[in-house]
């Protein structure tokens, strides 16, 4: 015979009720198939669960036990199925989340917020590299999901874009235009320049080169970093300008100056996207809907 959870939910709403009326009434039966069910469930344990008086039902030691023991399981079995359909809803499960590292000061920060918040049960494990590496690790699968710049268009990956941010001038807190509200680039053309050097910020070195191009000029290119702390700690220095991503504001990096820059050209719009596999797991799909809210927002 079978120690079913119909079972077990039987005996433990008579353990509470001690009344096989009420039980039975609770659990939308008639008592006589109750009583049967109880009968056959001591058979399975092999001792008595139940003495019957006439006011009801007492348990007995084993029956106080047994009842216990038999809520944990219900309780248990229902955590399981819970869980299950949180996992298969995308609700809970472990991501891992690649990121490039302009994105790490503003954007991925109000992500992991708003993951923990209303997806509390999704674990995720971050990794910071550059957009080209992150769509290899993407289409080999060791990254779930990527938040990225200006990624280009591949027939093996899903791309969907998230929201545009303009870059903006990151000038020396005594530079002679720092008072200003606002410039164009070639305001910037007898500067010496800190542009990315050949690493994971090479995409926005081409796109400050092209920007200053189509302002007139060629940069005076003093120094090279590979991070933006690295370019805003030359800013800071005094010994040159560069371009950032308008959040990078948020930092509020001593003795950098962050401007709007009035120049129209494409160059200074860059799109920030999400990489995935075409076969996304329900996880990837709730994150990726909490990261296009946020990254709007």
């Amino acid at each position: 015979m079978d120690l079913t959870p119909r079972l077990l939910e039987q005996f433990t709403i008579l353990a509470e009720e001690k009344h096989f009326g009420r039980a039975a009434s609770r659990l939308m039966m008639s008592q006589p198939p109750l009583s049967q069910a109880v009968q056959r469930l001591e058979r399975i344990v092999g001792t008595r669960l139940l003495e019957r008086n006439s006011q009801g039902v007492s348990l007995t030691p084993a029956g106080e036990a047994f009842a216990a023991d038999a809520r944990r399981i219900l309780e248990a079995q229902e955590c399981a199925l819970a869980r299950a359909r949180r996992i298969a809803s995308g609700q809970e499960g472990e991501l891992r989340v690649g990121f490039v590292n302009s994105l790490g000061h503003w954007h991925l920060p109000r992500l992991l917020a708003d993951a923990a918040e209303q997806l509390p049960g999704l674990r995720l494990h971050l990794r910071q590299t550059s957009t080209a590496e992150l769509t290899e690790l993407v289409r080999s699968g060791a990254v779930d999901l990527a938040l990225v710049r200006q990624p280009a268009l591949d027939d093996d990956l899903t791309v969907h874009r998230l929201t545009e941010e303009r870059l903006c001038a990151a000038l020396p807190a005594a530079h002679r235009l720092a008072g200003a509200d606002r410039l164009c680039l070639a305001d910037l053309r007898e500067d010496s320049f800190a542009l990315p050097g050949d690493g994971p910020l090479r995409q926005l070195a081409q796109r400050m080169l092209l920007a200053c191009d189509r302002a007139g000029f060629v940069p005076t290119v003093r120094a090279h970093a590979d991070d933006l702390p690295g370019l805003l700690s030359y800013a800071a220095s005094g010994l040159c300008v560069t371009l950032a991503p308008e959040h990078t504001a948020a930092l509020s990096f001593p003795g950098v100056r962050f401007l709007p820059l009035t120049d129209e050209a494409p160059e200074l719009t860059t799109t920030i996207a999400a990489l995935h596999r075409p076969d996304v797991d329900p996880a990837v799909r709730s994150l990726l809907a909490l990261a296009a809210a946020s990254f709007a927002g």
